[in-house]
């Protein structure tokens, strides 16, 4: 079955750097666009970035342009989200998920405070 498991979350202090994981098994990994979204508290789930299939093709929403960094590697079944600068209003669950794929993880808890 489906399983997208997300690591690599933790406290960090504002302006510094974490990078998440998302180990992904039970579809084809190398054929599937992938997404980072993020859910703060008390607010709707939003989308964080997308990279294609072939890793060609990658856009950010404007507030994490130029701070965070989407990456994968098919060999690994695996996307990454290298997030630097980071802001208290970063703080939020962050999840991977596969394009066309109806499965939510449990998410990866990033609190960003001094």
């Amino acid at each position: 079955q489906v399983q997208l498991v997300e690591s690599g979350g933790g406290l960090v202090q504002p302006g510094g750097s974490l990078r998440l994981s998302c180990s992904a098994s039970g579809f084809t990994f190398s054929g599937a666009s992938m997404r980072w979204y993020r859910q703060a508290p008390g607010k709707e789930r939003e989308l964080v970035a997308t990279i294609s299939s072939n890793g060609r093709i990658i856009t950010y929403a404007d507030s994490m342009s130029g701070r965070f960094t989407i990456s994968r590697d098919n060999a690994k079944n695996t996307v990454y989200l290298q997030m630097n600068s980071l802001k208290p209003e970063d703080t939020a669950v962050y999840y991977c998920n596969a394009a066309g794929v109806d499965y939510w993880g449990k998410g990866a808890l990033v609190t960003v405070s001094s």
